[in-house]
């Protein structure tokens, strides 16, 4: 965006003008980015460390289903309790790292989109056809890499939430549990949904991202939606990304959420690789018209 898209579309033929207003875009957002490192590190690793793994490690309870990080308490002859309390600290410090670097690229996204907008309004007196197209191509693009991040962000957390359901189910393993709810809905039986009342720390986590995630989509579709070329490709990116998000919040809510869930996971994967769902083959079809 910053070497090729906006000095293209700004067309002062000045790149170092070009960079410097960018810079200054990037610039304004800077608190967000401390404000960001300060809730990731603190309450996204520090905090939840502690009330977590630290304190149930140490004095033991805690009601979490065991994990990888409460292994200690229940089978000590595995690791002992002052491993895992270094190797719990080492994750979530990995955690919030990660999640420090997820939320700052959200942040770019959204720094893209409004500095994309902002070229868009103040050059909305030129009527040439050639230029309002280059804007068109740019939102698209803008909108694809945004759809692309979204699906991925959701998809994490829906792995995230995948992960506690199954730890407070009664499921052998995650596959066999997920099987036993798709077979569940056609065929009836027990509910595999029926589990045990543990805690589950990661919902938060993860419907933190969906939450981030979909606030950047939303404000690219308002922002960068009018388009003529924008419009179709983005009401089928919605709806991907809605089907997705229904999916995350159905989790362990009924017998056979894994359906709907997996109808949603395959197509967001179809997504991010065609974010158009087949819309270049009508664009070079339409090429291939115009010039017969």
């Amino acid at each position: 965006w910053k070497d090729e898209g906006r000095p293209k579309l700004v067309g002062n033929g000045n790149k170092m003008e070009s960079d410097d207003a960018w810079a200054r875009s990037v610039e304004a957002s800077s608190y967000s980015y401390w404000a960001v490192f300060l809730i990731c590190v603190l309450f996204a690793g520090l905090f939840q460390w502690i009330g977590v793994s630290l304190i149930p490690l140490m004095k033991g309870g805690g009601n979490y289903a065991t994990d990888w990080g409460s292994l200690a308490i229940v089978r000590p002859e595995v690791i002992s309790v002052p491993e895992a309390i270094v190797f719990t600290g080492l994750a979530y410090l990995y955690m919030c790292l990660c999640f420090y670097l997820f939320f700052v690229g959200l942040i770019l996204l959204y720094t893209v989109t409004h500095d994309l907008w902002r070229i868009g309004e103040a050059a909305s007196n030129r009527p040439e056809v050639d230029y309002q197209y280059e804007h068109n191509e740019a939102s698209l693009r803008v909108m694809r890499a945004i759809f692309r991040c979204t699906v991925l962000g959701v998809l994490i957390a829906t792995v995230m939430k995948l992960q506690s359901a199954y730890l407070t189910s009664r499921g052998e393993n995650i596959v066999a549990w997920l099987v036993g709810d798709m077979s569940s809905a056609f065929y009836g039986g027990n509910d595999v949904s029926e589990g045990i009342a543990y805690r589950m720390p990661t919902h938060y986590s993860s419907f933190l991202i969906v939450i981030s995630t979909c606030v950047v989509f939303v404000y690219g579709a308002i922002r960068l939606g009018g388009g003529s070329r924008v419009q179709v490709p983005l009401w089928k990116m919605s709806a991907v990304v809605a089907l997705l998000v229904a999916g995350y919040l159905l989790i362990d809510a009924f017998a056979g959420f894994s359906i709907l869930l997996g109808v949603g996971v395959l197509l967001a994967t179809y997504g991010l690789f065609d974010p158009g769902f087949g819309r270049w083959r009508a664009s070079e079809l339409g090429e291939n018209h115009s010039v017969s």
